[in-house]
């Protein structure tokens, strides 16, 4: 055994530093990796070192602060935990202690473990600033947090103490429009709306649904990708309640012959608002309104909390790093492909990259990147802000869709002139969109030579853990559904039963993901103007998931059920 080799960051500081033996350390360092314990915790615990001497060698060797956890502040402090997954927190003994703007401040015992601040750093999706502490005292802050719960598991947790009375509503009180109903006591009706609005943030609702028909008005919650009836007003308020909710959000409640747009924050504390994305349209009975809920901490939650299969994470990460290309995102209308782009471009983005977007509209707000809404009546439609995006000096180029022959253009001219562009399709797999932007008119060459990953997904509904239960399928029935023979040996699957705690057997969602990189194999494909069938055989070939084989390794996995992964492939 070469010795040398086996010392090395803070354990080679502290021998040359004559804090403690080369072979004494050699030995910390085996029992510490038996353990499965951090160098510097076994150092501590077993009495080799303090804390304190750890630590300041670390600063002093890694020039990086020493930071005091009796002065953190504690508010901060709550603010910053629930970044970063418990289960990274406790394996790697690190806590992030400030996010301020995109970056966040981490603290640690040993700056030398670069593959636990990498890993970290991606969970984050945001720039880091280290600091040092002694490994005792954060072992019993972390402990502290954990246990006591500080970080919340959903970003609306807290909310059940909310008056409905005290929620306030950032509205145009001067409006110079006549509501249709003046002079009627509306408090019912706001508190109404305001509690229907409360209510789908505490449940995790992604859309909410207010329609009228001739006989019925009725409120749906799309709560986990599924519909589900939760109200029925009467019939003689619905117009009172769609006058209520266009004020909210500062549209003209006397215009009901025409769609209109708008955006609510709905204010429940000082310190927490929620947006909302507001469409009114006129039906036969009435307006129907569609809010969407416009969830801020989707884009921080990081790479690891997407679903994607390790390889697939890799293949992602690899083409976000690289410094030109086009990565495309497919899938239906509510599949999880802004979240997608948003979490790669949280991840791009440092003070080092200008990164601007173009979307229809902005739903989440990032600091540090230049966001632009479509404006289609004055001119301002994707081809134009890409165009005017290459005269401002881009790292990086967001286009919310892909939507004509002209924008596509442009942005492979940009994938191909230097820069990072990302964007979606509306296309069934990776393999269909090669296909789809061919049948568009780009010139198969510059498909091969400009896009470097396709991302197609979906989102399945993830079982309970708390009651799902095993279920037996012959295995012929398996075999039929995809899953392979060496699958078989091994397999358990799990089916939705229902408790107290979930909606009907499932809570929250996974999602199902195909990547695709683009290999030298399928480019000479796309090159030669090969079809889709020819595109899918090849990533088969090399290995690559479609989604229906992502989906059968989620229910190999446990995490959805067959009759989900059937529901979405």
């Amino acid at each position: 055994m070469n010795s040398e080799a086996e010392i090395r960051g803070l354990g080679k500081r502290l021998v040359s530093s004559e804090l403690i033996a080369q072979q004494e350390l050699l030995e910390a360092s085996n029992s510490a990796r038996k353990e499965k314990i951090p160098l510097a915790r076994y150092l501590v615990k077993n009495g080799l070192l303090g804390s304190d001497v750890i630590a300041e060698t670390a600063s002093n060797h890694f020039g990086l602060p020493r930071f005091n956890l009796t002065a953190i502040d504690r508010v901060s402090l709550s603010e910053a935990v629930p970044l970063v997954d418990e289960k990274l927190i406790k394996k790697h003994n690190i806590l992030p202690l400030q996010k301020k703007g995109n970056r966040v401040s981490l603290a640690v015992s040993d700056p030398s473990d670069e593959n636990a601040i990498n890993e970290v750093k991606f969970n984050l999706g945001s720039s880091i600033d280290l600091v040092i502490v002694e490994d005792d005292k954060l072992q019993e802050l972390i402990s502290e947090l954990l246990e006591s719960n500080v970080e919340e598991s959903s970003n609306y947790d807290g909310l059940d103490n909310v008056d409905l009375e005290d929620i306030d509503i950032e509205v145009i009180e001067d409006s110079e429009d006549e509501d249709p109903e003046e002079g009627v006591d509306d408090t019912p009706i706001v508190k109404f709306v305001n509690k229907v609005l409360l209510d789908a943030i505490k449940l995790g609702v992604s859309d909410i649904h207010i329609e009228p028909y001739e006989k019925v008005y009725r409120v749906r919650y799309r709560l986990d990708g599924i519909l589900k009836e939760i109200a029925r007003p009467p019939i003689n308020i619905a117009n009172r309640i769609c006058s209520r909710v266009k004020i909210m959000a500062q549209l003209d409640i006397s215009e009901r012959r025409l769609p209109q747009d708008g955006r609510i924050k709905m204010k429940l504390s000082r310190t927490k608002a929620i947006d909302f994305r507001v469409n009114t349209l006129p039906t036969l009975w009435g307006e129907k309104i569609v809010l969407r809920i416009l969830d801020p901490g989707s884009a921080m939650l990081g790479i690891d909390a997407l679903g994607f299969e390790e390889d697939q994470k890799q293949h992602f990460l690899s083409a976000l790093h690289q410094h030109q290309g086009l990565i495309l995102v497919t899938g239906p209308t509510g599949s999880g492909k802004t979240v997608s782009l948003y979490t790669g471009l949280n991840i791009l983005n440092t003070h080092e990259r200008n990164i601007s977007t173009a979307e229809d509209p902005v739903e989440i707000n990032l600091e540090g990147i230049n966001q632009v809404a479509i404006n289609s009546r004055v001119g301002l439609n994707f081809a134009s802000a890409l165009r005017a995006f290459l005269r401002q000096d881009p790292d990086v180029v967001m286009v919310g869709e892909i939507r004509d022959l002209e924008t596509a253009e442009i942005a492979i001219k940009a994938a191909q002139t230097g820069h990072l562009v990302l964007s979606t399709l509306h296309t069934n797999s990776a393999p269909e969109t090669l296909s789809r932007l061919m049948n568009m008119g780009i010139p198969p060459y510059n498909l091969g030579t400009s896009v470097t990953l396709i991302i197609a997904q979906r989102l399945a509904r993830r079982l309970c853990q708390y009651c799902k239960k095993p279920i037996k399928l012959p295995p012929k029935i398996l075999l039929q559904e995809g899953f392979s023979e060496a699958q078989l040996e091994n397999l358990e699957i799990y089916g939705a039963v229902g408790c107290e705690k979930c909606n009907e057997g499932y809570k929250g969602r996974v999602g199902i993901y195909e990547v695709l990189p683009i290999t030298d194999s399928i480019s000479r494909i796309i090159m030669e103007s090969g079809n889709t069938i020819q595109i899918a055989d090849m990533a088969r070939q090399q290995g690559f998931n479609d989604l229906r084989r992502s989906a059968l390794v989620k229910v190999a996995n446990g995490l959805t059920s067959l009759a989900e992964a059937n529901r979405i492939t």
